[in-house]
């Protein structure tokens, strides 16, 4: 009998890993996993962006899992479903753990830390982090939601406002977000928004991941923002004590809500 999707969902989020485990019970413990040899990570396959959309907005209202679950399942599931092992061996629920920033911190958006953490599993970091970089500077510079669910909508239906966050903090993302649209960020509707966004992420990190295995790949411009403080703040520059590529602006562009620290800033 095939299975829903909520069911492929339960099932590879426990199940499968879970009898995997059970059959190593009882037998010899292997020989310590040699990381200094091994070659590293999984083999991507290419996927179906918009399908996978799809995916990742169940994913995120599955039990209430999240952006981070969403995101990850919605590339590494689709390959479980797909291929098999070793895709379907995978622990997914330990990435529930990236909801809301984090266990409800509101830092790095759940759902680019999903999407960060398949990459993590095809590619070693000089190969990664320019994908990841992409990514997230795609997501300071997009105006979200764009994925509409229509019907399927398991929050609220309609078309819902965008906003631009210029940042990857889902403090920010989300704030800013309520704060234009004029919605509490305790409501359905913000799940409903960030549900949509999580779609979102998921059908770019595909596509990178797809330029990726073709070939095809291009890194994302730099900040104006970044490369300018840089020029002081940067390594080896005047004042070296700034890390990090995010935008500056969100947190020191001198509005009243960073008290002007920084309003007149060289």
């Amino acid at each position: 009998m095939a299975l829903n999707r909520r069911e492929v969902l339960g099932t590879l989020g426990g199940l499968v890993v879970g009898s995997t485990l059970a059959a190593t019970v009882g037998h010899v413990a292997a020989a310590p996993f040699d990381q200094t040899s091994a070659p590293f990570g999984w083999t991507p396959h290419k996927l179906d962006p918009a399908a996978c959309a799809k995916t990742a907005y169940d994913g995120y209202w599955f039990n209430g899992y999240g952006c981070c679950y969403g995101t990850f399942y919605a590339i590494i599931g689709t390959m479980a479903e797909k291929y098999g092992a070793p895709y379907n061996q995978f622990p997914f629920t330990m990435m529930e753990v990236g909801k809301s920033g984090i266990s409800e911190w509101g830092t790095i958006c759940g759902s680019l830390l999903g999407v960060a953490s398949a990459f993590a599993l095809f590619y070693g970091r000089k190969e990664r982090d320019p994908m990841v970089s992409t990514l997230f500077r795609w997501y300071e510079k997009t105006a979200f939601p764009m994925y509409n669910p229509g019907d399927a909508a398991k929050g609220v239906k309609g078309a819902l406002p965008t906003s631009q966050s210029d940042s990857v903090l889902c403090h920010i993302s989300v704030s800013r977000w309520c704060t234009l649209s004029k919605v509490d960020q305790s409501s359905v509707t913000r799940s409903e928004r960030c549900s949509r966004v999580t779609a979102d992420v998921a059908a770019k990190g595909i596509a990178i991941l797809n330029a990726k295995i073709d070939g095809s790949f291009v890194v994302a411009d730099k900040s104006e923002a970044v490369a300018a403080c840089g020029e002081c703040h940067g390594k080896g520059k005047q004042v070296d004590n700034v890390k990090g590529k995010m935008d500056c602006t969100p947190c020191h562009g001198g509005s009243e809500h960073v008290q002007n620290k920084f309003k007149g800033h060289p």
